[in-house]
């Protein structure tokens, strides 16, 4: 799938308020929107790597977005957002 702007890769370290995630990128902690409220149980594991994607968007609070977790070799896609986009692609 293809996504406006690059991904950014990092490294997840917590998750809180259902919407929020901490993410290390270049050793700084950069708060992102995480779009899913399910517990994602089992993804949310520190240290698992992480892709973000950034907003251009002025208005925005965060201005990052949790996009995809990765899992051992498997990459999940946790935006909502995207569900349908993905299976087409």
């Amino acid at each position: 799938m293809f996504f406006e702007n690059p991904l950014i890769p990092g490294l997840f370290v917590k998750r809180y308020k259902r919407f929020f995630v901490d993410v290390k990128i270049n050793n700084q902690i950069i708060t992102a929107h995480c779009p899913n409220t399910g517990s994602m149980y089992g993804l949310l594991k520190k240290g698992n790597k992480v892709w973000l994607s950034k907003s251009d968007n002025p208005n925005r609070k965060l201005k990052y977005t949790l996009e995809i977790i990765e899992d051992g070799k498997s990459k999940v896609g946790v935006n909502t957002h995207f569900t349908n986009k993905i299976v087409l692609h």
